[in-house]
């Protein structure tokens, strides 16, 4: 049965100020207007529409306030630290600490600006996997950080897939908080690799300008 029949016309509603460059599209075989986020994005929808991603090392938080109709999709990776041979700083407020919450508040500071109440916030977490075969303990440090924020900030977290050597493609619907996890064969993983890879130099470069360092 198709997640939505409202877009008659296959024509999207307008986003929420802020989401106009992600990119939207009709999904022919779900019959629902996605939203597809690539690493280091994040979307966030009160329409019943679809997000998607396709996860390798990263990992997506897929969030939602059910009361409120309201939620999104954050797709991220820690930064790693050249000086010590590619872990995360263990030391107080350290850089990767920094960058995961950011990429987590920005999330949920925009459900909660467009009517969300942090209350009924419900969470479920996806990726983690090991595909970089040269950083092979990312996709942990990835899992470690957001199972420790939503447990700091005392969210509720309702299920998770993590972990394993599988890229993953998600398809989250807010509205009902349905997800659906394709696991992709490590055949097919060249281009995920290649978009992860640079993603990862972006966020090192990011850090060394100091533009994320806000809190």
């Amino acid at each position: 049965m198709p997640l939505n029949t409202t877009y008659q016309h296959h024509e999207p509603l307008a986003c929420l100020p802020g989401f106009e460059k992600i990119n939207r599209y009709w999904d022919k075989s779900l019959q629902v207007i996605a939203a597809k986020i690539l690493p280091g994005e994040f979307y966030v929808t009160t329409q019943n529409e679809l997000i998607v991603t396709v996860l390798g090392s990263c990992v997506s938080a897929c969030v939602r306030d059910p009361v409120f109709g309201i939620g999104g999709m954050n797709h991220f990776m820690l930064p790693l630290q050249a000086s010590d041979g590619g872990t995360w700083e263990k030391k107080g407020l350290g850089l990767a600490t920094r960058y995961g919450n950011y990429a987590m508040e920005h999330l949920v500071n925009e459900i909660l600006k467009n009517g969300g109440m942090r209350k009924n916030l419900e969470v479920k977490v996806f990726g983690g996997g090991k595909i970089l075969a040269q950083m092979t303990d990312i996709g942990d440090k990835n899992i470690q950080f957001v199972l420790e924020y939503i447990k700091t900030e005392g969210l509720s977290l309702l299920n998770h897939d993590l972990g394993d050597i599988y890229p993953r493609k998600v398809q989250y619907h807010p509205k009902s908080g349905k997800v659906r996890i394709k696991k992709l064969r490590s055949l097919h993983n060249d281009t995920i690799t290649a978009r992860e890879r640079e993603y990862m130099r972006s966020i090192a470069s990011t850090k060394q300008e100091g533009e994320i360092d806000l809190f």
